[in-house]
């Protein structure tokens, strides 16, 4: 049965360090990117993201279906790295439209973290610790990625807290 990490934190807390860090043990390692560039800042992010990681990873780069991406990799890699949730969300709230109830994709998602061939690592922004948004959208976001790292960290074997470089192990079991 696969293993699930869960990497949370704020932002330029380490997670994605850390994620990759845990991932060189294993052999095959694959990485899904959720990121777009959709201006110059976000385009040097993701290069600064890119240069971290080793020649060694397959990388595949999926803003909307990651689950899809799961089931290719997963039959191929020991590992994945999913970096990240909270991009992914974003992108999936400015493909379908703010007025988006739900997503299929996120069930989708969770239902393939749990049968994946392989192991999984998930990076996440905590979002949730901060003020409340004080616009509709904001919060909806907010909201929305508040119940994902939920969904997923209860699925997870692992999670992790990241602060300031550091990890704090928040749960090392699976509780279903």
């Amino acid at each position: 049965m696969n293993k699930i990490l869960l990497i949370t934190g704020g932002s330029l807390s380490g997670k994605s360090l850390y994620a990759l860090n845990y991932a060189s043990h294993y052999k095959k390692k694959g990485f899904i990117a959720t990121a777009i560039a959709f201006d110059k800042e976000m385009e040097e992010r993701i290069k600064a993201h890119q240069k971290d990681r080793d020649d060694n990873i397959f990388t595949m780069e999926e803003p909307y279906d990651v689950a899809k991406s799961i089931t290719t990799l997963s039959a191929q890699v020991d590992v994945i790295v999913i970096d990240c949730l909270t991009v992914w969300l974003g992108n999936l709230l400015h493909h379908y439209g703010e007025e988006t109830v739900k997503f299929t994709e996120i069930d989708s998602f969770e239902k393939i973290l749990r049968i994946a061939r392989c192991d999984i690592i998930v990076v996440t922004n905590e979002v949730g610790m901060g003020i409340i948004p004080h616009n509709k959208l904001a919060r909806k976001f907010s909201d929305i990625a508040g119940s994902l790292n939920q969904r997923v960290a209860k699925i997870s074997d692992k999670v992790v807290f990241m602060v300031s470089g550091i990890p704090m192990i928040l749960k090392d079991q699976k509780s279903d």
